[in-house]
């Protein structure tokens, strides 16, 4: 696996530690400022209004009425005067408001306990979102170590360089046109099909109905194909993640327990993606997006290879198994994402 891909998957997987971690520490912040107000202890008394305020605020998005609110209040005989600033109820001169103070200091008040209450739920969410964080990032890290590790244990290597084209076989992945059912064709130089993934029944919501078929021996397997989901963090390109499920799997674990494994060059030559497959720590494939049909070289309005996004590849392989090779591409394609796994 090349640093660029390394890097960038390191990225993306430390997407959820990079949002919660920092996210966690700002409420255990704001909990611990919350716990300085102490106001747990405070007593309720009822103060009497003596003056009353009104103007706008215009320090958020929506202009509001608010009011600054004078009031007399009496502890153990002794009468105090306080004051509410910038609060959404409106109240008259003589009207009953309610008071909160420090039995130790009664000139302390406040309109609301709620910072005693908020002041632990903030520190506990915080610590959560913290160890989520944490367990998420390690949990990412594990997974990949197994990867690597079962890389090694096939006698493969972690870092794979793919072989010239000149020397493997090229096959080409395209969308079959369909729009209600569509699915994928593979060809081979002679634009013949040697594999199919058709759709055979679509639907909004649950999975999606598909037949694999390899053209060459005429076997043919349903597989049920779920609806591409996204997570993402903060909206950062490095934090997207897609999976989908293939047969009540994820389609990356999918693939991971047949040994494969996805380099991404982000730096490819312009404007083609490329990608280097594995099996096993030894190479698989290259897959290269692509333009429509660019395998006709000698057709002029051919020559010019425009990609189109996730709906053609051109693949480079010696090996026999296309399914596994179909299955792949199927996968960059339906998750229409840069980094893989």
């Amino acid at each position: 696996m090349n640093a660029e891909n390394k890097i960038a998957r390191l990225m993306r997987n430390t997407g959820p530690a990079r949002f919660l971690i920092p996210a966690g520490l700002i409420l255990i912040i704001f909990g611990i400022i919350l716990l300085g107000f102490k106001t747990g202890n405070y007593t309720e008394t009822v103060g009497k209004v003596t003056n009353v305020q009104q103007y706008i605020d215009h320090t958020g998005e929506d202009e509001q009425t608010v009011y600054d609110v004078s009031f007399d209040y009496t502890v153990d005989g002794k009468q105090y005067s306080g004051s509410f600033n910038g609060i959404g109820k409106a109240y008259n001169v003589g009207d009953e408001i309610k008071v909160f103070y420090d039995p130790e200091d009664p000139e302390n008040t406040t309109n609301s306990k709620a910072g005693g209450i908020f002041g632990p739920v903030a520190i506990a969410l915080g610590a959560a979102a913290v160890v989520g964080g944490v367990l998420t990032t390690v949990k990412a890290f594990r997974k990949d170590k197994e990867l690597d590790e079962q890389i090694k244990a096939a006698g493969g290597s972690l870092k794979v360089e793919p072989l010239p084209k000149s020397q493997l076989t090229e096959y080409y992945v395209s969308y079959d046109g369909q729009m209600l059912r569509p699915g994928y064709i593979v060809e081979d130089g002679a634009r013949n099909v040697v594999y199919e993934g058709k759709m055979e029944k679509n639907a909004i919501v649950g999975s999606r109905l598909f037949v694999f078929t390899d053209r060459r021996n005429g076997t043919a397997e349903e597989h049920e194909v779920g609806h591409t989901t996204t997570q993402t963090f903060n909206d950062e390109f490095f934090s997207a993640k897609s999976s989908f499920k293939f047969d009540g799997k994820k389609i990356w674990d999918v693939l991971h327990e047949r040994g494969i494994r996805i380099a991404t060059d982000l730096r490819s030559k312009f404007p083609n993606m490329t990608y280097t497959v594995s099996k096993d720590g030894r190479f698989f494939a290259t897959v290269e997006t692509s333009g429509k049909y660019v395998h006709e070289e000698d057709a002029a309005e051919h020559t010019l290879n425009i990609p189109v996004g996730r709906y053609y590849y051109r693949c480079w392989t010696n090996e026999s198994d296309i399914a596994l090779l179909f299955l792949t591409v199927f996968a960059i394609s339906e998750t229409e994402q840069a980094v893989v796994e």
